[in-house]
């Protein structure tokens, strides 16, 4: 899946030391959770992917959009705690 990270990757970092790369190897994880929608979306338009990311050595949760058929990078962090179990839970 390609995702445009065009508006947003410097955000990312900044706010998240999130690369774009570790958010895309998440986002490929086999193994990732996908949560389409978010729960946490107002909007119900974004999807949560909960993955590994090889790169970072961490798991990562990561927003996206897709919108026209792009999908959009919309945000990308360290999994905090309750993702982590959910991915665990999905991947014993």
């Amino acid at each position: 899946m390609a995702v445009d990270w065009s508006k947003r990757a410097e955000y990312i970092f900044a706010k998240h030391q999130t690369t774009v790369d570790q958010a895309n190897e998440a986002l490929t994880d086999p193994d990732r959770v996908v949560l389409d929608p978010d729960p946490a979306s107002r909007s119900g338009a974004s999807v949560r992917t909960i993955g590994y990311s090889p790169g970072r050595d961490d798991l990562l949760t990561v927003l996206t959009v897709e919108e026209d058929g792009t999908v959009f990078g919309l945000n990308a962090w360290t999994s905090n705690g309750r993702d982590q179990r959910l991915y665990n839970e999905r991947n014993p």
